[in-house]
């Protein structure tokens, strides 16, 4: 497969969502479902996963501000704005078998997805 998306601006960061949470259970619901359209507008011509995949995300932050757990968090997003979108069947172990996150800093904020279909062979290391 070897599928490179771009998804750009700022997501929110673990932090960013608790606190919406804790304002109110329905802030949460918005942030959350703002910022999947946001995602989903960005999937554009996206082929549909159904098979295995691994995923690496490539963080860009302008700066080292939040913690990088902090800011992965933000897969969560990813993964069920692709739901969402019909670009995956499901973010359950039968489909993504793993996902790896860098971190490079300096640049305007977004993220660089690289998708790898898995063969049949690598589903049993």
């Amino acid at each position: 497969m070897g599928e490179h998306i771009n998804i750009r601006g700022k997501l929110p960061s673990l932090n960013d969502y608790i606190a919406a949470c804790r304002t109110s259970p329905h802030v949460g619901n918005k942030m959350k479902r703002e910022h999947e359209e946001m995602i989903m507008f960005q999937l554009g011509r996206m082929k549909r996963i159904d098979r295995p995949v691994k995923v690496r995300f490539i963080w860009h932050e302008k700066n080292k501000r939040r913690d990088k757990d902090n800011v992965a968090f933000a897969k969560k997003f990813i993964f069920d704005a692709m739901q969402r979108a019909g670009k995956l069947v499901n973010d359950n172990n039968d489909y993504i078998i793993g996902f790896s996150d860098d971190f490079i800093y300096g640049v305007d904020y977004g993220v660089a997805i690289i998708i790898e279909e898995v063969q049949h062979e690598d589903l049993h290391r």
